[in-house]
C-alpha cells in the first residue's frame, strides 16, 4: 500500500553510558500498513524491545533517539513536544507491555483505572465511561465484563488481566498497537486464544499491529511479515511463509533451526555458537560475522539491505536466494 498507518524510517536509538555508547537500535526502518500484523524477532538484547518503547517516545535518559523518522499517518513524531506527544499515546499509538502489572494500578479498581484512561484523552461521562470499558472487556473475551469493572487487578488471573491490559490499549481504537511480548508469561492455551483475538482485533477494526518477540513459533502464527532483528539492526524482513520457508539470512536460518519442532525425539537442538556481541563495541562489519559458518573477509564491511521483491536481507552470502531450502 502506498500510505502506511506507520513509517519508521532509519530509526537509531542509543544508550550513553559510563562504559559507552549503547547502539540498542542502529538504523531500523519499516513500514506497517492498516489492520497488518508484523512481527519483530530476535534474541534478547537485540534491541527489539526499545525499538517499540522508540515508536511511543518512552525511551528515558540515558536513553535518547538520536536521528530517525517515526511518522503515523504521516505525521512526524520524532521531536514533538512532550505534550503533544502524550496525547497521541494511548489515543493513536498504544503499547500492550509483557507484564499486565507495569499498566494495570494494583489498588485501583479495574473500571476506574480505564475511566481514568479514557478521561485523559477524551471528555466522557462516568455511565459512557463505564459502557465503554465494558464493551472493551467483552471484545477480549473477558465474560461478564460490567461486574468485572469493580474488581482489583490481584481478582484476576494472569491471562485475564493481559486481557485487561490489552483492552486498556484498545479503548481509543489506536490505529498502531505495539505489543512487546505480552503472552510470554502465559501457558500456552491462553497464549493461543489471546492471539487468535488480536488477529481477529486487527481484522475487525482495522488496528496495525507490531507483535515484538523472542518466540519465532508464536509470531509466525500470527503475523503476515516478519523481521528478524540483530544487535540493534533488522537483518531480514518478508511474508512470513518464504521466510520461514527459505530465509536467507544466516542468523535467521540459525534461529529455525534452533526450533525443538525441527529435531528429532532425543537429538540435540542445533545451536547457534558463540554469543550476542556487546553492543557498547559490535564487531567491525556485520555483527552476526563472528558466530556465522559462512563469514569472509567481505563481511568486515558494513552490509547493505538488499531487497529482492517482498524480501529484504543485509548479508554478502545469503542463502536459499532460489526460494528452496536445501
Amino acid at each position: 500500500m502506498s500510505n502506511p498507518i506507520l513509517q519508521v524510517d532509519n530509526l537509531r536509538t542509543h544508550f550513553f553510558t559510563r562504559g559507552g555508547v549503547v547502539k540498542a537500535v542502529d538504523g531500523v526502518s519499516f513500514t506497517v500498513n492498516r489492520g497488518e500484523i508484523v512481527g519483530l524477532v530476535g534474541e534478547s538484547g537485540s534491541g527489539k524491545s526499545v525499538t517499540g518503547f522508540s515508536l511511543l517516545g518512552l525511551v528515558d535518559p540515558p536513553g535518547r533517539i538520536v536521528s530517525g523518522s517515526v511518522k503515523l499517518n504521516g505525521e512526524e513524531l520524532i521531536g514533538k513536544p512532550w505534550q503533544e506527544l502524550r496525547a497521541i499515546r494511548g489515543s493513536r499509538i498504544a503499547m500492550v507491555f509483557q507484564d499486565p502489572m507495569a499498566t494495570l494500578n494494583p489498588v485501583l479498581k479495574i473500571g476506574t483505572q480505564m475511566r481514568l484512561a479514557l478521561l485523559a484523552h477524551e471528555k466522557v461521562s462516568k455511565k459512557a465511561a463505564d459502557a465503554r470499558a465494558a464493551e472493551a472487556l467483552e471484545r477480549v473475551g473477558i465474560p461478564e465484563a460490567r461486574s468485572r469493572l469493580s474488581a482489583y487487578p490481584h481478582e484476576f488471573s494472569g491471562g485475564m488481566r493481559q486481557r485487561v491490559a490489552i483492552a486498556v490499549a484498545l479503548l481509543h481504537g489506536s490505529q498502531v498497537l505495539v505489543a512487546d511480548e505480552p503472552t510470554t508469561a502465559l501457558d500456552v492455551s491462553i497464549q493461543a486464544q489471546i492471539l487468535t483475538e488480536m488477529r481477529d482485533l486487527a481484522a475487525e477494526m482495522g488496528t496495525a499491529l507490531v507483535w515484538i518477540s523472542h518466540d519465532l513459533a508464536t509470531v509466525s502464527t500470527l503475523a503476515s511479515r516478519l523481521m528478524v532483528m540483530y544487535a540493534g539492526r533488522i537483518v531480514e524482513e518478508g511474508p512470513v511463509a518464504s521466510v520461514l520457508r527459505a530465509p536467507h539470512h544466516p542468523y535467521t536460518a540459525g534461529l529455525l533451526r534452533s526450533l525443538p519442532a525441527t529435531v528429532k525425539p532425543g537429538e540435540e537442538l542445533q545451536q547457534i555458537r558463540g554469543t550476542t556481541p556487546s553492543l557498547l563495541d559490535p564487531p567491525v562489519g556485520c555483527p552476526f560475522r563472528p558466530r556465522c559458518d559462512h563469514a569472509s573477509d567481505e563481511c568486515a564491511q558494513d552490509p547493505v539491505l538488499e531487497a529482492e521483491g517482498s524480501r529484504g536481507y543485509r548479508c554478502f552470502h545469503p542463502l536459499n536466494l532460489d526460494g528452496k531450502t536445501p
